[in-house]
């Protein structure tokens, strides 16, 4: 093995500390911007990162749909002061919620009314980028490319570094007071743990079958204000669950994505996009989509089950070490949350080290913990709708989880009908207010007095958003 690193990432600006963080995706770029003012951030990365939005090996699934919340742009917002205005300079588009989104939820089609919350949409690849460029733009942090970790250094109480390998071929030991993993789901994380001796995490799966199919059409004119559009499935209906998405990204682009469980999966095949966008619950996004120019083919992932690792149960987990984003939990991509819970968590990692210090004992389980917060939320959210579904794989919900999930069903159908009620729900979804922001006194009250509205009959499109779209069913 040959001497530790020289360079930039020995010598932390002001205070003598350094952090590795595994992957440059967007957990692992979180966690850097978290750790920047303690120490000096070196960032390891498979992949040789493009200069601008573009695609890379290491995230395909950035071909697909993704939202971001306003509970995770919150929180980049405050680890990277101005990234929002840099997404919006960059195309993207802050979408009010729930007053651009025209979406027929499980219980109904939502009401447009005016902004409780907001989404940003863009592509991932444009997400991404500008976190990247406006995270490099500053000092402290470094990123070594096509770089392979091969290990952890240390022991099973503490880990002091990674062993990697480096693009020449060179392996090489990257001392660190702190080691970040944010591998997402290729995470090899719990091997190199297991290396060390230290006890596996438990570890929780819950599979409905889904398979996503996306594909990028040129927008019509006219359409640059044009609302988010989505059908999703209700998991009380007793067939596969299917939905259909289509989210405006930068460039004058719908990015459409299709999904299904198992016996209703989409295809690759391109023939076949349109028409299972129509045969959804409501045929509006395939409408919309039939008469537009497509620009790509059709891609299609499979690795989509909700998977969640405990960390934060390990009795004797090792100083120096901590996991975030997808490398702790992976969920159903139909509900948008793995961004934002990778954001909240780099937050919770920001602070602890800032309460505790870097090197304190004990500092890795405490931010475990920090971060099993959002996980949890968003954990609860998918599995327990995705349980429900046909021929889903998992543990089954007990008789108070059964009956929280009565409560959330009627919740819902009220929702679509009693603004107080949607706020909060809004507020739950995006990440924005704790789960027990739906069951505050005012909204139970109002769960158990139902809706003031009767349902909407047809997606709720403007006159205007139909005339630039025609054909789109009432």
């Amino acid at each position: 093995m040959s001497e530790p690193v020289s360079g930039p990432h020995d010598t932390a600006a002001g205070t003598g500390r350094r952090a590795v963080v595994v992957g440059a995706g967007l957990a692992g770029l979180l966690a850097a911007a978290a750790l920047r003012d303690h120490a000096e951030v070196t960032v390891v990365e498979r992949d040789a990162l493009p200069d601008g939005p573009e695609a890379r090996k290491g995230v395909p699934q950035a071909r697909h749909a993704h939202l971001l919340w306003s509970g995770g742009a919150r929180a980049m917002e405050e680890l990277l002061p101005g990234v929002t205005e840099a997404w919006l300079a960059a195309g993207a588009r802050r979408i009010p919620l729930p007053t651009g989104l025209v979406s027929l939820s499980a219980q109904g089609w939502v009401r447009r009314w005016p902004e409780m919350e907001f989404m940003i949409a863009c592509s991932r690849d444009l997400l991404e980028s500008v976190v990247r460029a406006r995270l490099l733009a500053g000092p402290r942090v470094t990123v070594l490319e096509r770089t392979e970790i091969l290990g952890l250094a240390g022991d099973a109480s503490r880990v002091t570094g990674v062993r990697v390998r480096m693009a020449d071929g060179e392996e090489r030991l990257l001392p660190a007071d702190l080691v970040v993993d944010a591998a997402g789901r290729g995470s090899r994380g719990t091997a190199w743990l297991d290396t060390l001796g230290v006890p596996p995490a438990p570890m929780e799966e819950v599979d409905s079958g889904l398979v996503y199919a996306s594909r990028i059409f040129r927008a019509p004119e006219g359409t640059e204000e044009y609302p988010v559009v989505n059908v999703q499935p209700n998991a009380e209906d007793p067939v596969p669950a299917q939905s259909a998405t289509l989210v405006p990204v930068e460039g004058g682009r719908w990015l459409v994505t299709l999904s299904g469980t198992r016996g209703g999966q989409p295809t690759a095949k391109a023939e076949e996009f349109v028409t299972f966008a129509r045969n959804v619950r409501h045929p509006v996004v395939g409408e919309l989509i039939s008469g537009a120019e497509p620009l790509t083919d059709v891609v299609v992932t499979r690795s989509t089950i909700n998977r969640r690792r405990y960390f934060e149960k390990v009795s004797r987990w090792p100083d120096g070490f901590v996991a975030i984003g997808d490398a702790v939990a992976t969920y159903n991509p139909i509900y948008g949350h793995g961004m934002s819970v990778a954001a909240q968590g780099a937050l919770g990692l920001r602070e602890k080290v800032a309460e505790h210090g870097i090197t304190a004992p004990g500092l890795a389980r405490r931010v475990q913990r920090a971060v099993a917060v959002p996980v949890a939320l968003a954990w609860e959210l998918a599995t327990g709708t995705d349980i429900r579904y046909p021929e889903a794989i998992g543990k089954r919900p007990n008789a108070m989880q059964k009956l929280f999930g009565l409560y959330v069903q009627r919740l819902m159908r009220t929702a679509v009908g009693r603004p107080l009620v949607f706020r909060a729900f809004l507020g739950v979804i995006t990440l924005s207010a704790p789960a027990a922001a739906l069951v505050r006194p005012e909204v139970v009250l109002a769960v158990l007095r139902g809706p003031v509205k009767d349902p909407l009959t047809g997606p709720p499109l403007t006159d205007r958003e139909r005339e630039i779209v025609p054909g789109t069913a009432r």
